[in-house]
């Protein structure tokens, strides 16, 4: 996965060109357990780097998701209003939650490439 980029509040976002693929990492999907419900905002909803972008629920809590880059949504992933389970299975494959379009491609600076997300993991681990 070297081409993802990740935030501290485990999302992960792979940029092609002006669009940005977005979900949730492998770890944060493990420590929340099955999930069973996500909420994801609707396509043309601009949003901000950090902001809120949806809510996440399992069998465990109820978590926020962030999202990592500022843009506008432009696609939602239906499969995951009945299949929410596809967020465990394959986290960044089927299981991705929206796509945007990148209003500051500077922003993905903000973010940790793989070795360093996998470094903060270990420690937030401890």
């Amino acid at each position: 996965m070297p081409d993802l980029k990740f935030t501290r509040s485990h999302e992960w976002v792979k940029s092609e060109g002006d669009r940005a693929t977005v979900g949730i990492t492998d770890y944060a999907q493990s420590q929340l357990g099955d999930i069973v419900f996500i909420e994801l905002p609707k396509i043309g909803e601009k949003i901000k780097q950090s902001a809120q972008l949806g809510t996440i629920e399992s069998t465990k809590a109820a978590s926020e998701i962030y999202t990592p880059l500022s843009g506008e949504v432009i696609e939602v992933n239906d499969e995951l209003v009945n299949s929410p389970q596809l967020i465990n299975e394959s986290p960044y494959e089927s299981g991705w939650m929206v796509k945007v379009k990148i209003a500051d491609p500077a922003e993905l600076n903000n973010l940790m490439d793989e070795t360093a997300y996998k470094e903060y993991i270990e420690v937030e681990s401890h």
